[in-house]
């Protein structure tokens, strides 16, 4: 037993204690800050693994709400689309932002004072400045060969 589920169907402070893989799958979604950064286009060097990401998203991003305008049918729609699993976490966590939820608690950090599952506030991830809400562009407005002209220096 790992603990009493609340109203929310959420089991207090699950990300702490229940390793990943026994996570429900309403815990596993909930994880997920709404932060967009993980639909940001990245960009692979071939021969050093490095990987940076640009402000040009997916064509299904949602630059508002900062979530997929598609979710349950992203994969159809978005072939390239990865999906993350308690499964995969191991083999895709390097190219997933430093501040996002499942890396951190993969590598068995904590997550941050502005995560909604910590504030109990959806929004305070937009409000910390944590999130890509009103800064990409389009995947559609330019060409692939363009996209290192949009590449973020910071780390995400």
């Amino acid at each position: 037993m790992t603990g009493p589920i609340d109203r929310t169907g959420l089991r207090p402070r699950f990300w702490e204690r229940v390793p990943m893989k026994k996570l429900t799958r309403q815990e596993w979604e909930a994880l997920c800050d709404g932060c967009g950064k993980c639909c940001l286009n990245k960009l692979e060097d071939a021969d050093t693994g490095e990987v940076v990401f640009t402000r040009i998203a997916c064509r299904l991003l949602d630059d508002d709400t900062c979530r997929c305008a598609n979710y349950a049918c992203r994969k159809s729609i978005v072939p390239e689309c990865v999906v993350l699993t308690p499964k995969n976490i191991a083999e895709i966590a390097y190219w997933m932002p430093a501040s996002c939820a499942y890396r951190l608690v993969w590598e068995g950090k904590a997550l941050y004072d502005w995560h909604p599952l910590v504030s109990g506030d959806p929004d305070s991830v937009h409000r910390a400045g944590m999130s890509v809400k009103g800064w990409t562009i389009p995947e559609f407005d330019v060409p692939v060969e363009d996209w290192e002209d949009h590449v973020i220096e910071e780390e995400l």
